[in-house]
């Protein structure tokens, strides 16, 4: 469940409350609808809908399946499946109470992916018999969304559906999580000029999300024995028999400390994902130089940024939260890599699916920031370094950046049904289906790449056609020579997302200042342009 993690004044939290009941209430209960995609407007259209001109794709489909995506919404429709055990912030709440959350997510592969999605929440605490009830679901749905289940039988539930399925099973709380902290964690060893291999890493909380983080880290590089996992319990050691399960004995350490501020000593890099105030200030002062911290506790992370921040100044820290830089979000990663699993015809999502995941939202965020996502979060920093170290969720970039990247991952290990001829294509086509300009500017983007040109930005100032701007040209410095004119008051660049800077990348010029200004405001119109009269 992604957890927008926002701190609430005290005094706000019964405002906050009424209005998020409202929200869910009016104008309609819920936050789904169901909707025809053809039109039921007369006799004509009742029998070609329904008997008898249904028949003909029922038949289509029994003589060949895989037609069941051409005559049917299952190639674009997720089940997004919990029995409420394990709720983020609320616990073991019950498959009806668990409700919101999952049309909440349903409405999130809508919005950010386009991606159809059914909410089911199941009465079944027994982990065997709910992968069966998922498992009978499979001639209904393209691909399913495991959520909000318990610890350790998410893991049951997973491995007996992945199994048995033939289309992707994703566990989100699992995989979603490890996915986004790979990316962070990739760009953050870029920013630190660290290496995954060398890192010590400490991490607390052996639950579904901790595990899978760990997981990766182990598969982008990490060396299992690096890796210390205490819980509730303590270190997780060998012999150790309290609180103990086989994803978590996969950490043991064999070694004599047995406490989080022994083990903590020279860590590289602290991974949370338990609970508020569990990382101390003094913890933080006994891990390495220039340590990296993720609290990703919700709604309050095991330390916060600010004290982290004055224990080791020169940490790279992120969260969970919103309200703070480098917000781990599964947003990130669900609706794309569903996108491309589902254009794919993927029957898995592999680990190549992920890690191509995981590069594509780190590259993302190394590149040069969008217009749109800039003028979705106006004032924040989005320049690449320690604190914008993955994209923000509403970057519509992600769209194209990651499917394609998993599609392509899903061609090349052979779990691909319906490859994607032209990926290029693909691209160029989810861009379009986000980016409002995308295909009326495609051929000067497309000029921009093939030969370098000189650039002039009319209005420096404005966000929305600054130099700063040029990457969605696809530019870069060495294809382009963009001038900005900024009438006179000079905002810094880095503060909007940008890598550029002036007098390096480009020349910034103030039109009433410059010698050329009088030069070329005294040149009479009759003789400035080729042919004029």
């Amino acid at each position: 469940m992604p957890d927008d993690g926002k701190r609430i004044p005290d005094e706000g939290k019964e405002g906050l409350r009424q209005a998020a009941l409202d929200y869910h209430r009016f104008p309609r209960p819920g936050k789904l609808e169901v909707r025809a995609t053809k039109p039921l407007a007369n006799g004509r259209d009742l029998a070609r809908a329904y008997s008898p001109g249904v028949a003909e794709a029922c038949l289509e489909i029994k003589a060949e399946p895989a037609t069941a995506r051409d005559y049917t919404s299952r190639g674009n429709l997720v089940a997004v499946v919990s029995n409420g055990t394990a709720v983020l912030g609320l616990g073991n709440i019950g498959a009806l109470a668990s409700k919101p959350v999952m049309e909440g997510k349903a409405v999130l592969f809508k919005k950010f992916a386009n991606i159809d999605c059914f909410d089911i929440e199941l009465n079944e605490p027994d982990p065997e018999k709910l992968a069966d009830i998922v498992c009978a679901l499979e001639p209904t749905f393209g691909a399913i969304n495991l959520e909000d289940i318990k610890a350790p039988d998410c893991f049951v539930v997973e491995k007996l559906c992945r199994e048995r399925m033939n289309i992707p099973v994703f566990h989100d709380d699992q995989h979603g999580t490890a996915i986004v902290v790979g990316a962070a964690t990739t760009n953050a060893l870029r920013v630190l000029g660290k290496r995954f291999e060398d890192l010590k890493v400490v991490s607390t909380g052996g639950g579904a999300a901790g595990i899978a983080c760990l997981d990766m880290l182990v598969k982008l590089g990490v060396k299992r024995e690096n890796v210390w996992l205490c819980d509730l319990a303590g270190l997780v050691y060998e012999g150790r028999e309290a609180e103990m399960t086989p994803q978590k004995a996969a950490y043991a350490q064999g070694t004599e400390p047995r406490s989080l501020i022994e083990v903590i000593e020279g860590a590289d890099m602290f991974l949370g994902l338990s609970g508020p105030g569990v990382l101390t200030e003094a913890m933080v002062r006994r891990m390495a130089e220039r340590p990296i911290i993720f609290a990703l506790a919700n709604p309050n992370p095991e330390i916060m940024p600010d004290l982290a921040r004055e224990a080791a100044p020169g940490a790279v820290i992120a969260t969970g939260r919103s309200d703070f830089p480098n917000q781990v979000n599964n947003v990130l990663c669900f609706p794309f890599i569903f996108r491309g699993a589902l254009d794919a015809g993927a029957t898995t999502i592999n680990d190549e699916m992920k890690l191509a995941c995981i590069e594509g939202i780190a590259e993302l965020a190394r590149q040069t920031t969008s217009a749109e996502a800039a003028a979705a979060y106006h004032g924040e920093d989005m320049a690449f370094g320690p604190d914008y170290l993955i994209p923000k969720p509403f970057d519509p970039r992600l769209m194209g950046v990651v499917a394609t990247a998993v599609a392509r991952a899903a061609m090349e290990t052979g779990v691909a049904t319906r490859p994607i001829k032209d990926l290029k294509a693909y691209k160029e086509q989810l861009d379009g289906s986000v980016f409002r300009s995308a295909l009326i500017m495609r051929p000067v983007f497309e000029a921009s790449r093939t030969a370098a040109r000189r650039i002039v930005f009319a209005e420096g100032e404005d966000e929305r056609g600054a130099a700063h701007r040029l990457g969605d040209a696809g530019g870069d410095r060495r294809q382009a020579d963009p001038d900005r004119s900024p009438r006179g008051h000079r905002r810094p660049l880095p503060a909007s997302g940008t890598p550029h800077r002036p007098d390096r990348d480009f020349e910034l010029v103030n039109p009433e200042s410059d010698a050329r200004y009088r030069d070329y405001w005294g040149t009479p119109t009759t003789s400035s342009w080729p042919g004029a009269a």
